[in-house]
């Protein structure tokens, strides 16, 4: 089979256009319907982006034109739509969490290496220029052997700017679960799986306020831990620290550095595919200059993952943005949540491999299909 590969979005909320963006201009994929609860939703956004097709999820699955489903649908019903996808013969790209625990993780990698299908997750940011950079960086040895790392994404909260943050506070959400995949990915792909962790949470209000849009002013619950902070070990013996929080006036996000015995590697944001790439020595002052360096790559953002994910599955070899990653990511956070609430370090039950490096060359918006 050749020329580009069908696409089909489920779900034509906010964070659709910036997938839309990208995979309408992608020649190795083509989005030929959206799928959404609100039909005129749905119609709106194809005919934003010049897509043909649009209606319910269940016309979505029974196209034979389509063989990847984008899976943007909120973190509740992530894996049942993933499922269903699954059991109607698709291969998936879910936005992330991959699902609510391990269990239902679990039960979905199953059914698609079952079914001979691919089920694939966000984040890809971690394909960007910023966190390849740095893995070539480390695999070079620019610091050493890595000791340990630092996480931290700490903000007042999404309410906020966000016009319907109500999941954004329900189970599957938070900032461990909203924000965690991007940290904690980063960190599985540069110092491989995560083997214990030992947290601590809190949640300082029961309730919030939607601060913009047609909800303002509207009152709604807490479920989960506004502020996490959290203590990794890695298979490999390294140590992380991470703060996940939606309880901080003072923003500080996009912080992920590793440490080695020859120097500090500081990331970009990631949450972004690219960024600044510095690097700390010993006996450097704060008003010292550190070492920069450029990152290469492409210039594709979301949408990325659902490109090399479709060369994957043409190629027959494996997607970088794997459901076992992503089920590893899911155990971390869970694994995170029940220690939280149990007061003691919790062993890990999963593990991945960090993914083949993307090749430098790599052109997400070219015609190789």
């Amino acid at each position: 089979m050749s020329g580009p590969v069908g696409v089909g979005v489920i779900g034509a909320g906010v964070i659709s256009t910036q997938y839309l963006d990208n995979l309408s201009r992608a020649s190795d994929v083509t989005v030929r319907m959206i799928a959404d609860l609100d039909l005129d939703r749905a119609r709106a956004r194809a005919d934003e982006y010049d897509v043909a097709g649009s209606g319910s999820v269940d016309e979505l699955l029974a196209r034979d034109d389509i063989d990847i489903v984008l899976n943007l649908t909120i973190p509740a019903v992530h894996a049942s739509v993933a499922t269903a996808c699954v059991e109607a013969g698709k291969h998936v790209w879910t936005e992330k969490p991959f699902a609510l625990d391990r269990v239902e993780g679990q039960r979905l990698l199953d059914l698609a290496t079952e079914r001979g299908l691919r089920v694939a997750c966000a984040p890809d940011t971690v394909l960007g220029p910023g966190v390849q950079t740095a893995r070539r960086l480390l695999e070079q040895g620019a610091i050493g052997e890595p000791v340990s790392a630092l996480t931290m994404f700490q903000v007042s909260g999404p309410e906020a700017w966000h016009p319907s943050p109500e999941f954004l506070y329900a189970r599957g959400g938070g900032p461990l679960f909203d924000m965690g995949p991007y940290y904690l990915t980063t960190l599985v792909q540069l110092l491989g799986p995560i083997a214990r962790v030992d947290a601590r949470g809190t949640r300082a209000r029961t309730e919030r306020i939607i601060g913009s849009g047609p909800k303002a002013g509207t009152r709604f619950p807490v479920e989960v831990p506004t502020n996490v902070a959290a203590l990794y070990e890695t298979v490999a013996g390294h140590v992380a620290q991470s703060t996940f929080s939606f309880e901080s006036p003072r923003p500080r996000v996009g912080v992920v550095e590793i440490t080695g015995t020859e120097g500090t590697l500081v990331l970009p944001d990631p949450n972004m595919f690219d960024g600044e790439i510095s690097i700390w020595r010993a006996g450097m002052m704060p008003d010292d200059e550190p070492e920069r360096h450029e990152t290469t790559g492409h210039g594709m953002t979301r949408g990325l993952g659902v490109v090399e994910l479709a060369r994957a599955i043409r190629a027959g070899v494996p997607e970088r943005a794997s459901g076992e990653l992503a089920l590893h990511v899911l155990d971390i956070m869970q694994s995170t949540e029940e220690s939280t609430a149990s007061g003691e370090p919790i062993t890990l039950v999963t593990t991945a491999s960090p993914a083949a490096a993307m090749p430098e060359g790599f052109d997400p918006w070219g015609a190789t299909l």
